[in-house]
Protein backbone atom coordinates (compact mmCIF):
# COMPACT_ATOMS: atom_id res chain seq x y z
CA UNK A 1 0.00 0.00 0.00
CA UNK A 2 1.34 3.42 -0.93
CA UNK A 3 2.17 5.57 2.07
CA UNK A 4 0.05 8.73 2.17
CA UNK A 5 2.09 11.93 2.16
CA UNK A 6 2.25 13.91 5.40
CA UNK A 7 0.26 17.15 5.08
CA UNK A 8 2.21 20.32 5.86
CA UNK A 9 1.15 23.94 6.17
CA UNK A 10 2.69 24.65 2.77
CA UNK A 11 0.93 21.75 1.02
CA UNK A 12 -2.37 22.66 2.67
CA UNK A 13 -1.94 26.28 1.61
CA UNK A 14 -1.27 25.25 -1.99
CA UNK A 15 -4.36 23.03 -2.03
CA UNK A 16 -6.55 25.78 -0.60
CA UNK A 17 -5.25 28.36 -3.07
CA UNK A 18 -6.14 26.01 -5.91
CA UNK A 19 -9.79 25.65 -4.87
CA UNK A 20 -10.73 28.99 -3.27
CA UNK A 21 -11.57 31.57 -5.91
CA UNK A 22 -11.66 34.51 -3.49
CA UNK A 23 -8.08 34.26 -2.22
CA UNK A 24 -5.83 37.33 -1.86
CA UNK A 25 -4.20 38.82 -4.94
CA UNK A 26 -0.67 38.19 -3.66
CA UNK A 27 -1.30 34.41 -3.75
CA UNK A 28 -0.32 33.94 -0.10
CA UNK A 29 -3.62 32.26 0.73
CA UNK A 30 -5.45 32.24 4.08
CA UNK A 31 -3.87 31.28 7.37
CA UNK A 32 -3.92 27.50 7.92
CA UNK A 33 -3.37 25.64 11.16
CA UNK A 34 -4.09 22.10 12.33
CA UNK A 35 -7.07 21.44 14.53
CA UNK A 36 -5.92 20.15 17.90
CA UNK A 37 -8.71 17.59 18.29
CA UNK A 38 -7.89 14.06 17.20
CA UNK A 39 -9.67 11.95 14.63
CA UNK A 40 -8.92 9.82 11.63
CA UNK A 41 -8.87 12.82 9.29
CA UNK A 42 -6.09 15.33 9.19
CA UNK A 43 -8.12 18.44 9.91
CA UNK A 44 -7.06 22.05 9.40
CA UNK A 45 -8.61 25.41 10.07
CA UNK A 46 -8.50 27.54 6.92
CA UNK A 47 -8.84 31.20 7.80
CA UNK A 48 -11.90 31.95 9.90
CA UNK A 49 -14.58 30.58 7.58
CA UNK A 50 -13.50 27.09 6.50
CA UNK A 51 -12.21 23.76 7.74
CA UNK A 52 -10.31 21.25 5.59
CA UNK A 53 -10.56 17.52 6.22
CA UNK A 54 -8.15 15.07 4.58
CA UNK A 55 -8.89 11.33 4.50
CA UNK A 56 -5.70 9.42 5.44
CA UNK A 57 -6.48 6.21 3.53
CA UNK A 58 -8.80 4.77 0.90
CA UNK A 59 -11.35 3.39 3.35
CA UNK A 60 -11.66 6.77 5.03
CA UNK A 61 -11.94 8.33 1.56
CA UNK A 62 -14.95 6.14 0.77
CA UNK A 63 -16.66 7.21 3.97
CA UNK A 64 -15.80 10.88 3.45
CA UNK A 65 -17.30 10.85 -0.05
CA UNK A 66 -20.36 9.08 1.34
CA UNK A 67 -20.65 11.75 4.04
CA UNK A 68 -20.90 14.51 1.44
CA UNK A 69 -23.99 12.85 -0.05
CA UNK A 70 -25.43 11.92 3.35
CA UNK A 71 -25.24 15.48 4.66
CA UNK A 72 -27.44 16.62 1.79
CA UNK A 73 -29.95 13.92 2.69
CA UNK A 74 -30.16 14.71 6.43
CA UNK A 75 -30.01 18.52 6.20
CA UNK A 76 -33.78 19.05 5.67
CA UNK A 77 -34.71 16.72 8.54
CA UNK A 78 -32.61 17.32 11.63
CA UNK A 79 -33.28 20.93 12.64
CA UNK A 80 -29.60 21.82 13.21
CA UNK A 81 -26.93 22.78 10.72
CA UNK A 82 -24.47 20.45 9.04
CA UNK A 83 -21.41 21.77 7.21
CA UNK A 84 -21.59 22.46 3.49
CA UNK A 85 -18.69 21.56 1.22
CA UNK A 86 -17.40 24.42 -0.90
CA UNK A 87 -14.85 22.19 -2.64
CA UNK A 88 -13.94 18.52 -2.61
CA UNK A 89 -11.73 16.17 -4.55
CA UNK A 90 -8.42 14.33 -4.02
CA UNK A 91 -5.49 15.76 -2.08
CA UNK A 92 -3.30 12.78 -3.04
CA UNK A 93 -3.87 9.87 -5.39
CA UNK A 94 -7.05 8.08 -4.27
CA UNK A 95 -7.35 10.15 -1.06
CA UNK A 96 -10.34 12.45 -0.65
CA UNK A 97 -10.68 15.86 0.93
CA UNK A 98 -13.49 18.28 1.61
CA UNK A 99 -13.23 21.99 2.32
CA UNK A 100 -16.27 22.82 4.45
CA UNK A 101 -17.89 25.93 5.78
CA UNK A 102 -17.11 26.46 9.44
CA UNK A 103 -20.17 26.47 11.66
CA UNK A 104 -20.24 29.26 14.28
CA UNK A 105 -19.90 28.02 17.85
CA UNK A 106 -17.63 25.80 19.90
CA UNK A 107 -17.44 22.11 20.71
CA UNK A 108 -19.76 20.57 23.24
CA UNK A 109 -16.82 20.04 25.59
CA UNK A 110 -16.38 23.83 25.82
CA UNK A 111 -19.98 25.07 26.15
CA UNK A 112 -22.68 23.47 28.28
CA UNK A 113 -25.96 22.65 26.55
CA UNK A 114 -28.92 24.62 27.90
CA UNK A 115 -32.53 23.49 28.30
CA UNK A 116 -33.28 24.97 24.89
CA UNK A 117 -30.22 23.14 23.58
CA UNK A 118 -31.76 19.90 24.83
CA UNK A 119 -34.76 20.69 22.62
CA UNK A 120 -32.30 21.09 19.73
CA UNK A 121 -30.94 17.62 20.49
CA UNK A 122 -34.49 16.27 20.58
CA UNK A 123 -35.09 17.74 17.12
CA UNK A 124 -31.87 16.09 15.94
CA UNK A 125 -32.94 12.66 17.22
CA UNK A 126 -36.43 13.11 15.79
CA UNK A 127 -35.02 14.10 12.42
CA UNK A 128 -32.63 11.16 12.28
CA UNK A 129 -35.59 8.84 12.79
CA UNK A 130 -37.39 10.56 9.91
CA UNK A 131 -34.56 10.26 7.37
CA UNK A 132 -35.80 7.61 4.90
CA UNK A 133 -33.66 4.49 5.30
CA UNK A 134 -34.45 3.54 1.70
CA UNK A 135 -32.65 6.73 0.61
CA UNK A 136 -29.68 6.35 2.97
CA UNK A 137 -28.84 2.78 1.98
CA UNK A 138 -28.16 3.54 -1.72
CA UNK A 139 -25.59 6.10 -0.56
CA UNK A 140 -23.62 3.26 0.98
CA UNK A 141 -24.64 3.78 4.60
CA UNK A 142 -24.13 0.33 6.17
CA UNK A 143 -26.46 -1.52 8.49
CA UNK A 144 -25.12 -2.29 11.97
CA UNK A 145 -26.34 -5.16 14.14
CA UNK A 146 -27.40 -4.01 17.64
CA UNK A 147 -24.82 -4.84 20.27
CA UNK A 148 -25.42 -7.55 22.85
CA UNK A 149 -25.85 -6.08 26.33
CA UNK A 150 -24.85 -9.40 27.92
CA UNK A 151 -21.57 -9.52 26.00
CA UNK A 152 -20.86 -5.87 26.70
CA UNK A 153 -21.45 -6.30 30.42
CA UNK A 154 -18.98 -9.19 30.54
CA UNK A 155 -16.23 -6.98 29.12
CA UNK A 156 -17.25 -4.05 31.33
CA UNK A 157 -17.13 -6.24 34.44
CA UNK A 158 -13.40 -6.90 33.96
CA UNK A 159 -12.85 -3.19 33.32
CA UNK A 160 -14.80 -2.23 36.45
CA UNK A 161 -12.72 -4.57 38.61
CA UNK A 162 -9.51 -3.07 37.25
CA UNK A 163 -10.77 0.48 37.79
CA UNK A 164 -11.88 -0.40 41.31
CA UNK A 165 -8.34 -1.53 42.12
CA UNK A 166 -7.05 1.74 40.72
CA UNK A 167 -9.51 3.78 42.85
CA UNK A 168 -11.23 5.06 39.70
CA UNK A 169 -14.66 3.40 40.08
CA UNK A 170 -16.78 1.52 42.58
CA UNK A 171 -17.26 -1.87 40.91
CA UNK A 172 -20.41 -2.51 42.99
CA UNK A 173 -22.20 0.09 40.85
CA UNK A 174 -22.07 -2.31 37.93
CA UNK A 175 -24.64 -4.36 39.83
CA UNK A 176 -27.25 -1.95 38.42
CA UNK A 177 -26.81 -3.72 35.07
CA UNK A 178 -28.49 -7.04 35.78
CA UNK A 179 -29.02 -10.11 33.60
CA UNK A 180 -32.84 -9.70 33.57
CA UNK A 181 -32.40 -6.07 32.50
CA UNK A 182 -30.19 -7.16 29.61
CA UNK A 183 -33.05 -9.27 28.29
CA UNK A 184 -35.64 -6.59 28.97
CA UNK A 185 -33.59 -3.93 27.18
CA UNK A 186 -32.76 -5.94 24.08
CA UNK A 187 -33.06 -3.98 20.83
CA UNK A 188 -36.49 -4.27 19.28
CA UNK A 189 -36.97 -5.73 15.77
CA UNK A 190 -37.72 -3.14 13.13
CA UNK A 191 -36.38 -0.25 15.22
CA UNK A 192 -33.38 0.57 13.01
CA UNK A 193 -32.99 4.24 12.03
CA UNK A 194 -30.22 6.43 10.69
CA UNK A 195 -27.69 6.75 13.52
CA UNK A 196 -24.92 9.38 13.58
CA UNK A 197 -22.92 6.97 15.77
CA UNK A 198 -20.47 9.57 17.10
CA UNK A 199 -22.58 12.15 18.94
CA UNK A 200 -19.83 13.08 21.37
CA UNK A 201 -19.00 16.60 22.47
CA UNK A 202 -16.39 17.31 19.81
CA UNK A 203 -18.99 16.73 17.07
CA UNK A 204 -21.63 19.03 18.56
CA UNK A 205 -21.40 22.75 17.73
CA UNK A 206 -22.77 24.71 20.70
CA UNK A 207 -23.22 28.49 20.93
CA UNK A 208 -22.48 30.57 23.99
CA UNK A 209 -26.15 30.50 25.04
CA UNK A 210 -26.15 26.69 25.11
CA UNK A 211 -28.03 26.14 21.84
CA UNK A 212 -26.89 23.23 19.66
CA UNK A 213 -26.19 24.87 16.32
CA UNK A 214 -24.74 22.01 14.30
CA UNK A 215 -23.46 18.45 14.09
CA UNK A 216 -20.11 17.53 12.52
CA UNK A 217 -18.48 14.40 11.09
CA UNK A 218 -21.04 11.99 9.63
CA UNK A 219 -18.45 9.45 8.43
CA UNK A 220 -19.44 6.82 11.04
CA UNK A 221 -23.18 6.97 10.30
CA UNK A 222 -25.01 3.64 10.12
CA UNK A 223 -28.53 2.31 9.93
CA UNK A 224 -28.99 0.70 13.28
CA UNK A 225 -29.81 1.03 16.97
CA UNK A 226 -31.01 4.54 18.00
CA UNK A 227 -29.81 3.80 21.54
CA UNK A 228 -26.25 4.31 20.23
CA UNK A 229 -26.95 8.02 19.69
CA UNK A 230 -28.56 8.31 23.12
CA UNK A 231 -25.39 6.72 24.49
CA UNK A 232 -23.26 9.23 22.61
CA UNK A 233 -25.23 12.16 23.96
CA UNK A 234 -24.83 10.86 27.52
CA UNK A 235 -21.06 11.31 27.38
CA UNK A 236 -21.46 14.68 25.68
CA UNK A 237 -24.09 16.33 27.88
CA UNK A 238 -24.64 13.91 30.76
CA UNK A 239 -27.08 11.03 31.22
CA UNK A 240 -30.04 13.10 32.52
CA UNK A 241 -29.88 15.62 29.65
CA UNK A 242 -29.48 12.85 27.08
CA UNK A 243 -32.55 11.03 28.39
CA UNK A 244 -34.58 14.24 28.52
CA UNK A 245 -33.69 14.95 24.89
CA UNK A 246 -34.53 11.40 23.82
CA UNK A 247 -37.84 11.54 25.69
CA UNK A 248 -38.70 14.83 23.97
CA UNK A 249 -37.92 13.08 20.69
CA UNK A 250 -40.56 10.46 21.48
CA UNK A 251 -38.35 7.60 22.63
CA UNK A 252 -39.67 5.42 25.42
CA UNK A 253 -37.98 3.96 28.48
CA UNK A 254 -36.46 0.95 26.72
CA UNK A 255 -34.15 2.74 24.24
CA UNK A 256 -33.23 5.36 26.85
CA UNK A 257 -32.17 2.78 29.42
CA UNK A 258 -30.49 0.71 26.72
CA UNK A 259 -28.50 3.79 25.70
CA UNK A 260 -27.35 4.28 29.28
CA UNK A 261 -26.29 0.63 29.49
CA UNK A 262 -24.20 1.01 26.32
CA UNK A 263 -22.49 4.21 27.38
CA UNK A 264 -21.78 3.07 30.93
CA UNK A 265 -20.08 -0.09 29.76
CA UNK A 266 -18.22 1.74 27.00
CA UNK A 267 -16.83 4.39 29.34
CA UNK A 268 -15.58 1.76 31.79
CA UNK A 269 -13.80 -0.13 29.02
CA UNK A 270 -12.27 3.01 27.48
CA UNK A 271 -10.88 4.30 30.79
CA UNK A 272 -9.48 0.89 31.72
CA UNK A 273 -7.86 0.60 28.29
CA UNK A 274 -6.30 4.04 28.72
CA UNK A 275 -4.85 3.24 32.13
CA UNK A 276 -3.42 -0.01 30.74
CA UNK A 277 -1.81 1.72 27.77
CA UNK A 278 -4.21 0.47 25.09
CA UNK A 279 -5.76 3.88 24.37
CA UNK A 280 -4.17 7.31 23.92
CA UNK A 281 -7.24 9.48 24.58
CA UNK A 282 -6.80 12.31 27.12
CA UNK A 283 -7.25 10.88 30.59
CA UNK A 284 -9.26 13.85 31.98
CA UNK A 285 -11.70 13.55 29.07
CA UNK A 286 -12.28 9.83 29.70
CA UNK A 287 -12.85 10.46 33.41
CA UNK A 288 -15.34 13.21 32.60
CA UNK A 289 -17.20 10.93 30.19
CA UNK A 290 -17.34 8.17 32.79
CA UNK A 291 -18.80 10.59 35.33
CA UNK A 292 -21.40 11.90 32.87
CA UNK A 293 -22.45 8.41 31.76
CA UNK A 294 -23.01 7.25 35.34
CA UNK A 295 -25.07 10.24 36.45
CA UNK A 296 -28.28 8.95 38.02
CA UNK A 297 -31.64 9.54 36.34
CA UNK A 298 -35.19 9.12 37.61
CA UNK A 299 -36.03 6.70 34.79
CA UNK A 300 -33.75 4.08 36.33
CA UNK A 301 -36.45 3.35 38.88
CA UNK A 302 -38.38 1.69 36.06
CA UNK A 303 -38.12 -2.06 36.52
CA UNK A 304 -41.00 -3.15 34.33
CA UNK A 305 -41.72 -1.99 30.80
CA UNK A 306 -45.22 -3.36 30.14
CA UNK A 307 -46.73 -2.04 26.95
CA UNK A 308 -43.76 0.23 26.26
CA UNK A 309 -44.16 1.05 22.57
CA UNK A 310 -40.51 2.08 22.30
CA UNK A 311 -39.85 3.94 19.10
Amino acid sequence: MTQAPTPTADSIRRLVRSVLADGPADGAGPEVRPVAAGGEHSTWWVGTRHVLRLAPDRDASVRLRRELRLRDLVRPHIGVAVPASVAHGEWATGLAYTLDTRLPGAGGEEHAVSAVGEADLAALLTGLREVPVRQAEPLGVPRAVPRSLEALRTVAEDAAQYLSGADEFDADRLGQLTAPAAVQLAAQPGAAVLVHHALKGEHLVVSGDGRVRGVLDWTDAVIGDPAEDIAGLAIAVGAPAAVRAATLAGYGARPCLRGLWLTRCDTLVRLADRLQGRDDSPLPLLRTRLRRAWEAILLERVTELPGDETL
